[in-house]
């Protein structure tokens, strides 16, 4: 499976940034309101970074950084590790577990089309266990698909 089918299942595949130059309260807002564990830092059509809730934990709360005083450019991971839509959902896996990452943002061609967490990850999985175990009791059932 490739990432861009990934991107396609995905039920909602909005894309939430923030500026470098907001406040971590403002980023943690976006993310509240959101239901999301991760923005995205985005700085003229350029993507610089990302703030997660580890972030916030580890280089904000911490550090005993005030959310409201802190700029995202003092607390954000960059460089960021990225993904492309072609590559394959294992890759995806491999590049999450090796750097202990949640989230992979997705570009295509230098832009920026998507983000996959590590919850897209599992539910894709999940559909495509379901597919083949539904092939398999069809194939041994003698029933068509």
């Amino acid at each position: 499976m490739k990432i861009r089918q990934v991107l396609q299942g995905k039920s909602i595949n909005a894309l939430y940034t923030v500026s470098s130059g907001q406040t971590v309260r403002e980023a943690l807002n976006v993310m509240a309101d959101k239901n999301i564990g991760a923005v995205l830092v985005v700085d003229d059509d350029q993507l610089t970074g990302i703030f997660s809730e580890r972030d916030y934990a580890r280089k904000g709360i911490l550090m005993g950084r005030q959310s409201a005083d802190t700029l995202i450019s003092e607390v954000m991971t960059a460089p960021v590790i990225t993904i492309e839509p072609e590559q394959s959902l294992d890759e995806c896996m491999v590049t999450m577990s090796e750097r202990h990452i949640r989230h992979l943002p997705v570009m295509e061609n230098g832009k920026l089309i998507g983000i996959i967490s590590i919850n897209d990850v599992v539910t894709a999985i999940i559909g495509d266990q379901k597919t083949r175990i539904n092939s398999l009791e069809s194939y041994i059932s003698g029933s068509p698909y």
